[in-house]
């Protein structure tokens, strides 16, 4: 038994128009929708319409500031705030006043403490924050990412795709010209996972390119009147964002050995002798998660980092010759962004925690507790404060998980519970404010969220277990999950398994390879045949595939075997709930219709829904609201 829906586009071209004749009305609404004192005035309650109804996404609980950039006096912070009633940069004091400046995203000070730059609307503009005056430096409607200004103040370099290519443009900061291309086919138009810096001098631009080796990330460095390129590494796959040291002698960089498997949020931090070309490990006791950039203190004899541990992450330094890293925060929680003042002496946070969203917190160097700084992000009714627990798998290890329980919770009464599998692979499952689980707790039920095997933030030797075993044991985590919760005496005997991207080839796989340990699957956007997914177009996605079965379909048919869900499916006795985006290119939409395929051609019970023209993230607010809606009710229909 099977349907199949379609779920239609209902965005049409006249979109583009209403955004560009509403925004300026949107702009004016924020400034009086949401203050430092007022952002948070009522609580809502956790409903798909409130998590999803607007462009920004709330699934994770991702509201509050973004990205944060210290003045250079060290007296303001300029924060990108999304929130569902506005979205924008704002200025705010270290006493935590703000005050609204203008729709934008990605800002960045000028030497000059007068003006930021920031990209509105796939073009670049440069605002005076006194006067507000505002200037647009590119006009062209084509796409720009990530616009740094140079340290002297006199232009931009941005990423954009207007050349076919992931390449690197220059625009000067008065607007006196229109940009001009940096490279040549840096990476692939679809890789938007790496940054780029400049040199102290404002002379060298620092980036990532492939164009040595297609599987490869090396370090380069673009000299901008010269236009010669230089390329500094060569036996390191870069990650994030190269950080220039304060005399240019040197660029830290997250990466891993082109010879190791090449994890997420496991890197090592390298120094590259810019004038040698000579690239050197900081020795190091713990390994960094690649976000954003390590930064430099303001003499140049350290590095700040983020680490991820057990699913919170938090900030540490090492001393640039190596030896051991300490922790500068203890908070828990997750760690989004951080930045250092010019002269070191002040730390800004961007965290969330289990019950709170993004917000800012301020830690002076010398130490102590991190005091909150603003109050951006939606304070939710009823959230609560997850167990963290542990329960013992097939082959007696024990997984992490995080149990959510309602709130009025009574052990002596009876639940339902839902299995949550991250996405990812080699990410993890963080304890940050994460909405769709707060919801299904609000709604009676009792959530398990899992950390199976080959997930970050428990070592490499954890991340190991899944090589060349995707998608099988890692199946068989989130099943012993399942047998846990039965144990239960609050247990109804009930247990539902849902998640997205790799949580969805989880979810899939978790019901071929244990037929009877979930009463109800919801696997979305995920990947089931990894041998046709191969043949994908995008290079990240092909890589990933590659990494994980040490080699390609062609090479290790076997390992390709042991991935394989859709030659298991005829096992499957659980409901199954099958969504997917039909524009999706990093789980191929094919995946999807072969998964539907096949459960028809086994006569399972099943479901298909499929959203036109989404990407791998869905963009249309109306669809994402659809997708959880439906995700809710096929748990309820099957466990309740």
């Amino acid at each position: 038994m099977f349907l199949s829906i379609r779920w239609p586009n209902a965005f049409s071209k006249i979109s583009h128009v209403l955004r560009v004749v509403l925004s300026p009305i949107l702009v004016v609404y924020a400034v009086f929708a949401i203050t430092q004192a007022s952002a948070n005035a009522s609580s809502p309650a956790i409903s798909w319409e409130e998590i999803c109804a607007t462009t920004v996404c709330r699934a994770t609980g991702h509201d509050g500031v973004f990205s944060i950039d210290f003045s250079p006096s060290a007296e303001y912070l300029v924060a990108e705030v999304k929130h569902p009633r506005t979205q924008g940069l704002f200025i705010v004091n270290l006493k935590g006043k703000a005050r609204f400046l203008t729709a934008g995203e990605t800002p960045k000070w000028l030497y000059d403490g007068e003006h930021i730059i920031y990209k509105h609307q796939n073009d670049i503009w440069k605002i005076n924050v006194d006067t507000k005056k505002i200037t647009q430096l590119t006009n062209d409607y084509e796409d720009v990412r990530a616009p740094i200004p140079s340290p002297d103040g006199k232009w931009v370099v941005f990423a954009s795709t207007r050349s076919g290519y992931q390449d690197l443009w220059l625009v000067p900061s008065d607007a006196s010209a229109t940009p001009v291309k940096l490279t040549n086919k840096a990476m692939p138009s679809d890789e938007k996972r790496f940054g780029h810096s400049w040199s102290p001098n404002s002379q060298n631009v620092a980036y990532f390119s492939n164009t040595a080796e297609y599987w490869s990330d090396d370090l380069w460095a673009i000299n901008i009147s010269s236009k010669q390129t230089q390329k500094l590494t060569n036996n390191v796959m870069g990650k994030g964002i190269p950080s220039w040291s304060p005399d240019g002698t040197q660029i830290a960089l997250y990466g891993t050995l082109k010879d190791e498997y090449r994890y997420t949020e496991l890197a090592d931090i390298y120094l590259v002798d810019v004038k040698t070309k000579t690239t050197s490990v900081i020795n190091n006791q713990i390994k960094a998660r690649e976000s954003d950039s390590p930064k430099w203190s303001y003499d140049g004899r350290s590095l700040f980092f983020p680490h991820h541990s057990r699913g919170e992450v938090e900030l540490w330094r090492i001393a640039v010759e190596g030896g051991i890293s300490t922790r500068v925060t203890h908070q828990g929680g997750l760690l989004h962004d951080f930045a250092i003042s010019q002269y070191s002496d002040k730390i800004a946070l961007v965290r969330s925690f289990a019950t709170r969203g993004r917000e800012v917190d301020i830690l002076s160097s010398r130490g102590g507790l991190p005091l909150p700084l603003t109050n951006f992000a939606t304070d939710w009714q009823n959230v609560v404060e997850p167990q963290e627990i542990s329960f013992r798998t097939v082959d007696a290890k024990y997984i992490q998980g995080f149990k959510f329980l309602p709130r009025d919770f009574d052990p002596n009464k009876k639940y339902p519970t839902v299995v949550q599998v991250h996405g990812g692979g080699t990410h993890s499952y963080y304890n940050g404010l994460n909405l769709v689980e707060q919801r299904f707790a609000q709604r009676g039920y009792v959530v398990i969220a899992v950390n199976y095997r080959g997930g970050s933030g428990f070592g490499r030797g954890f991340q190991d277990l899944s090589t060349n075993d995707w998608a099988n044991t890692q199946a068989l985590d989130a099943a012993a999950a399942a047998d846990f919760v039965r144990a239960q005496k609050w247990s109804n005997g009930k247990v539902g398994i849902y998640g997205y991207s790799y949580g969805g080839i989880t979810s899939l796989a978790a019901v071929a390879r244990a037929p009877d340990a979930f009463d109800a699957a919801v696997p979305m956007a995920g990947i089931y045949d990894f041998t046709p997914a191969y043949e994908n177009k995008n290079r990240l996605i092909r890589w990933f595939i590659k990494n994980g079965h040490n080699g390609l379909p062609t090479e290790r048919p076997e390992i390709y075997d042991i991935s394989n869900t859709i030659k298991r499916l005829n096992a499957v006795k659980t409901p199954i709930l099958l969504m997917h985006g039909e524009a999706d290119t990093i789980a191929p939409f094919d995946q999807f219709r072969l998964a539907k395929e096949a459960l028809a051609r086994h006569n399972k019970v099943f479901e298909a829904v499929s959203y036109e023209a989404e990407p791998h993230r869905f963009t249309k607010p109306e669809n994402r609201v659809d997708m959880y809606s439906r995700l809710e009710e096929w748990m309820d229909k099957w466990l309740k």
